[in-house]
């Protein structure tokens, strides 16, 4: 394959990248290397996959319509997986534009690149955030999602229909992969796991929203990343028993396919934060704080299509994978003095 990963430098780009890299598939990273958090470990992470012979860096926008074209035209891709965006529900609430641009106006030209180019199977990044004001849990693809509570989550609720009608006029196979908080090596510095390793060893309090009553599905990242390979490999096909008297939001009669890409495994927030000051072997300080506006108090991914079409169910333990993050955290940055 010849595959377009964008947001190559993020966090769950770079682990996919190097895996499809190591999987001897030829890789174009596409990534702008925006300042949302410290470039620096984007550019080291670059650095990682750029030693590879088969990968190649593409520094473009992905809303600069004219540069899009000409990166399809020329490399003619059998695959793309999007990964780029601009993520975060709070940073949604402050810089709104940002999330149109990126994951609206950038979306389309992915999806304009792809019909002109008779792209093979796009897989992109949708959200666990679309469940939005759903409670039913486990939350199920299977169920409507028209209530989001962030713009962030209207972004990525959006991308899947601007999919589904690209999969209908043109006959694009398209997957949306709803990932479930996601965290482990490289992790972000903006995400909580981030931020509670940090000021934990800086000896400065943690803020700890909803009080630590939030209930999150904890992803590991090699869960996903081997999700999204699993699923790139799958490519999207019509459901022929689809009925649109009674339509099932998660396939299609066209081929249209979303997933969610979660542990299956609730856990609070406070006992997240008991295995980080394990791992540490340091307490943490608490500012209990309120909900924050557009996050939810829990989430729990239902993943029973996952296993039945690709055969993978995420089961990495928050015991390992905040284990794992902590030893690469220590590794990457030193203990404080």
């Amino acid at each position: 394959m010849k595959i377009l990963v964008t947001g190559a430098a993020g966090f769950i780009g770079f682990h996919l990248s190097k895996r499809f890299l190591d999987m001897g598939h030829e890789v174009v990273g596409l990534d702008i290397v925006n300042d949302y958090y410290d470039p620096a470990v984007k550019w080291d992470r670059l650095k990682i996959i750029s030693e590879y012979p088969a990968f190649k860096h593409a520094k473009i926008d992905l809303s600069d319509n004219a540069a899009m074209e000409e990166l399809f035209s020329k490399e003619q891709f059998t695959h793309v997986v999007n990964l780029a965006a601009q993520a975060g529900v709070r940073y949604s609430i402050e810089n709104p534009r940002a999330y149109v641009d990126s994951n609206l106006v950038g979306f389309a030209n992915i999806l304009e690149g792809c019909r002109h180019n008779k792209v093979e199977h796009l897989v992109y990044a949708s959200s666990s955030s679309v469940y939005g004001m759903n409670t039913n849990m486990p939350l199920s693809t299977h169920e409507a999602v028209d209530h989001p509570m962030s713009l962030y989550a209207a972004t990525k609720k959006s991308n899947e229909m601007m999919a589904h009608s690209y999969s209908n006029l043109y006959g694009l196979p398209t997957t949306g992969l709803r990932f479930f908080t996601v965290y482990g090596p490289w992790g972000r510095p903006d995400m909580a796991l981030f931020l509670f390793t940090k000021n934990i060893l800086e000896g400065k309090p943690i803020n700890v929203f909803n009080h630590g009553k939030m209930r999150r599905d904890f992803t590991y990242i090699d869960d996903i990343v081997e999700g999204v390979v699993r699923v790139t490999q799958n490519t999207a096909a019509p459901n022929p028993e689809w009925d649109g008297a009674n339509p099932d939001p998660a396939t299609s009669s066209v081929p249209y396919r979303i997933y969610n890409i979660g542990n299956n495994n609730v856990v609070e927030l406070t006992r997240y934060i008991e295995v980080i000051e394990e791992c540490l072997g340091k307490k943490a300080i608490y500012n209990m704080m309120p909900m924050q506006p557009g996050d939810v108090p829990a989430t729990e991914a239902d993943v029973t299509d996952l296993q039945n079409d690709v055969g993978f169910r995420p089961d990495t333990s928050i015991e390992v994978g905040i284990k794992n993050f902590v030893d690469w955290y220590l590794d990457y940055y030193g203990k404080p003095e």
